[in-house]
């Protein structure tokens, strides 16, 4: 063979393989467009959190487009049937979910649950916050341990669907406070948007959720922020947590990336490639400043174990709901 022939052969090949879908070459996205499946109402957490995704991605030059389906109820567990069973096999498909998912899977006795979606990327951890309405009769923290304290089932506290994350911080302060957590009077809501409405209206005495969910109405005076869950002070959020107010219950919310079921190998890497290219971008860097969300990004083989034992951890929490 002709070896100027050859090199140019040897030339094509090294650069088909270097194109070889869904990698990002001479600029182009990695992804045409992504459908991101969203099991919540607009508005909530996994709703923001997907909305993040796309305005990063974009602004990163990663995605052409990103195509949107909400599908809200029962903490995911109305949506995730119908991803698990429309998607099936679409490389370009992404689903947001997180702890909440867990629990609701539990309580609602689902026969689809996060095992049956392919885990891509955890993404972040947001500490839960203590509300109660400005215009309330409770405004303190202690006034609000007093009523817990007196009587749970007189307090009604408003959050994400039953057996989310919400549900187990406030199963986890009424225990703490010597009561039994099957007394706590949690309601239930389908997104941030509504559990807002209800805090604001004052259909509940308070409510529980992260703290980027509540933060428009927390700044705007209609609603006094009190305590968080975490471990440690959210940056950039003046509010102690229930730990240094004296009672322990250290519980997070965390939310991640789910491909579709059925999905190769190669589709899978892409996915993962996407979410970590997204994560490394300044855009996202700075979703995660302006939302107080902190990172907790793992892909891979550390996300299952983590999954796995998130599973144990909220079950065990349910018993004491009496939620399984």
């Amino acid at each position: 063979m002709n070896p100027n022939r050859r090199h140019l052969l040897q030339m094509a090949g090294a650069a088909a393989a270097a194109t070889v879908w869904p990698t990002r070459a001479q600029g182009k996205p990695m992804f045409d467009t992504i459908n991101m499946f969203v099991p919540a109402a607009p508005g909530g957490g996994w709703d923001g959190t997907a909305r993040a995704i796309e305005r990063a991605a974009k602004a990163a030059g990663l995605v052409g487009q990103m195509q949107f389906e909400n599908v809200g109820g029962a903490g995911g567990m109305v949506g995730l049937p119908r991803f698990v069973n429309q998607r099936k096999g679409q490389g370009n498909s992404l689903m947001v979910g997180g702890s909440v998912m867990v629990g609701a899977a539990l309580a609602n006795k689902s026969p689809v649950t996060m095992k049956d979606v392919t885990p891509i990327a955890r993404l972040t951890e947001e500490a839960g916050v203590v509300v109660v309405p400005a215009n309330g009769k409770i405004k303190t923290w202690k006034e609000l341990m007093e009523a817990l304290k007196a009587n749970p089932k007189a307090v009604s506290v408003a959050g994400g669907s039953a057996g989310g994350t919400d549900h187990l911080i406030l199963g986890l302060m009424v225990k703490a406070m010597g009561r039994n957590p099957r007394e706590a009077a949690y309601v239930a809501f389908a997104g941030g948007g509504p559990a807002n409405a209800a805090i604001i209206g004052g259909q509940v005495v308070a409510g529980i959720s992260g703290y980027s969910e509540f933060e428009e109405q927390i700044k705007a005076g209609r609603m006094i922020a009190l305590a968080t869950s975490g471990s440690r002070r959210t940056p950039g959020v003046n509010l102690p947590t229930m730990s240094e107010l004296g009672l322990d219950v250290v519980m997070a919310n965390w939310r991640g990336v789910f491909g579709a079921p059925g999905i190769n190998a190669a589709q899978r890497e892409g996915l993962i490639n996407f979410m970590t290219a997204v994560v490394k971008s300044s855009a996202w860097q700075k979703e995660l400043e302006t939302r107080k969300w902190t990172d907790v990004f793992m892909t891979e083989q550390p996300f299952v174990r983590e999954l796995a034992s998130d599973l144990a951890k909220t079950e065990a929490v349910m018993k004491d709901l009496g939620l399984v």
